[in-house]
Formats: C-alpha cells, sequence, structure tokens
C-alpha cells in the first residue's frame, strides 16, 4: 500500500510539473490544435476524458492492491 500512495504522490506532482516544462518548451510555438478545441469549447471534453482514465486506472489499481493484500493475507495465515 505504500508504493502505491508513493506512486500516486509521483503522478500527482509530475501532473502539476509537466505543463511548467512544457510551457517553457513550446514557448516559441503555438498550437492551433488547442487553440482550436478551446475556440469550440471542446478542450473540456478531452480534459474530462484524460481525468476520466486517470481516475478508471487509479481506481482499478486499488482495488487490484487490495485484492491482492488479502490473497497474500488469506496465503499467509493458511501457513
Amino acid at each position: 500500500m505504500k508504493k502505491l500512495f508513493f506512486l500516486f504522490v509521483l503522478l500527482f506532482s509530475l501532473n502539476f510539473a509537466a505543463p511548467v516544462l512544457a510551457q517553457n518548451a513550446t514557448s516559441s510555438e503555438e498550437v492551433e490544435m488547442a487553440d482550436a478545441f478551446r475556440k469550440e469549447g471542446k478542450i473540456y471534453v478531452v480534459v474530462g476524458t484524460f481525468v476520466l482514465i486517470l481516475t478508471g486506472i487509479i481506481v482499478y489499481l486499488v482495488v487490484l492492491d487490495r485484492k491482492l493484500t488479502r490473497m497474500e493475507d488469506e496465503i499467509e495465515h493458511q501457513k
């Protein structure tokens, strides 16, 4: 569980660091697709989809970790 928490904190930290790093790398270039999405209001669909997928992956990992911990406890208890 500690490993999963560390992974979550790391991913959460990178989520805030990535835009800063990307902004420095693309400061001289303009991204036309992102501007078009922003003007049409579709950027919220893209962000919402990303958040939904990321949330699903995190929930799946937490459930899987709990199941594995339960199975490990059962195996250890049988010995």
